[in-house]
C-alpha cells in the first residue's frame, strides 16, 4: 500500500522530470564521480560550447560597434545580424559534420536567428537582445516564484536526479538549502535584467552587449559550482557496501 504522503502531484512529477532531464543531458549528474571543475566545464561544453555561446553576441557588438557613424550613432545592422548569425550557422554545421550533440548549436542558432530578425525588422540594434531580457525576466521570475510558494525548482530538479522525488520537502535541511539555491538563481538572472534594462531602453547596443556576454557565463559557472557542492553535501554518495546493501532492500 502506498503511503499518501509519498503520493506526489502529477505536476511536480513532471515539472522535475522536465528540470531534471535537462540537468543531466547538460551534464548536471551530482550521482556522477567527478570533480568541480570537471562537472562544471561539462555543463558550459567545453572550449566549443563557451565559443558557441559567446562568439556570435561577441560579433554583433564589435561589427556594429566600428560601423557606428558618429553624426547618426547608428552601425550597420545588416552586417552585423548576418555575421552572427553565420557564424551560429558554422558552429551548428560543424556539430552536423562531425556528428556530436547538436541540440545546444541548434538552439543557439535559432536564438541568434530569431533575435537578429526582430532587429532587423524593428531597425532597432538593441532589439537583439531582448529575447534574453525575457529569458531572464521568465526564468528569474519562475525561480523567486517556485521557492516562495514551497516548491523551489532547484529541488524539483535535484530531487529527480537523485530518485528523491518530493521527498526532500520533509526534510527541513534540503528544503531549505534548495529554496537558498533557488533564491540565489532567481537573483542571478534579476542582476542580469537590472543592469541590462536600462541599457537596453537607452539603446546603448555596445555597452549592453559587453555585459551579457560578462554576465553569461562567468556568472553561470559559479552558480553551478555552488549548486553541484550544495547537492552532493546534502545527498553524500554512499560506500559501495552500503549502496549494495540498499538496492538489495529496495529489490
Amino acid at each position: 500500500m502506498t503511503d499518501p504522503q509519498d503520493e506526489q502531484p502529477a505536476t511536480s512529477d513532471l515539472l522535475g522530470a522536465a528540470l531534471g532531464g535537462a540537468a543531466r543531458r547538460a551534464g548536471l549528474d551530482p550521482n556522477q564521480s567527478t570533480s568541480t571543475g570537471h562537472l562544471v566545464w561539462h555543463a558550459i561544453g567545453g572550449w566549443r560550447g563557451i565559443l558557441e555561446s559567446v562568439l556570435p553576441t561577441l560579433v554583433f557588438v564589435v561589427v556594429w560597434t566600428i560601423t557606428v557613424d558618429q553624426a547618426t550613432q547608428k552601425g550597420d545592422l545588416w552586417l552585423a545580424a548576418g555575421l552572427s548569425v553565420g557564424l551560429a550557422v558554422v558552429f551548428t554545421l560543424v556539430r552536423l559534420i562531425t556528428r556530436s550533440s547538436a541540440s545546444a548549436a541548434v538552439g543557439g542558432l535559432i536564438a541568434t536567428a530569431a533575435a537578429a530578425a526582430l532587429a532587423l525588422w524593428t531597425g532597432r540594434a538593441a532589439d537583439n537582445f531582448v529575447f534574453g531580457l525575457i529569458t531572464n525576466g521568465l526564468y528569474g521570475s519562475a525561480m523567486l516564484i517556485s521557492a516562495l510558494v514551497g516548491w523551489p525548482l532547484i529541488g524539483l530538479a535535484v530531487g529527480w536526479l537523485m530518485n528523491d522525488g518530493t521527498r526532500w520537502r520533509a526534510d527541513r535541511r534540503k528544503r531549505r538549502a534548495f529554496f537558498w539555491l533557488t533564491i540565489a538563481w532567481a537573483a542571478l538572472f534579476a542582476a542580469r535584467l537590472a543592469v541590462e534594462l536600462p541599457l537596453f531602453l537607452t539603446e546603448q547596443v555596445t555597452a549592453l552587449g559587453t555585459l551579457k556576454i560578462a554576465m553569461g557565463l562567468p556568472l553561470f559557472a559559479p552558480m553551478v559550482a555552488v549548486t553541484w557542492l550544495a547537492v552532493r553535501g546534502l545527498y553524500p554518495k554512499p560506500a559501495d557496501g552500503a549502496s549494495e546493501a540498499g538496492g538489495a532492500h529496495d529489490e
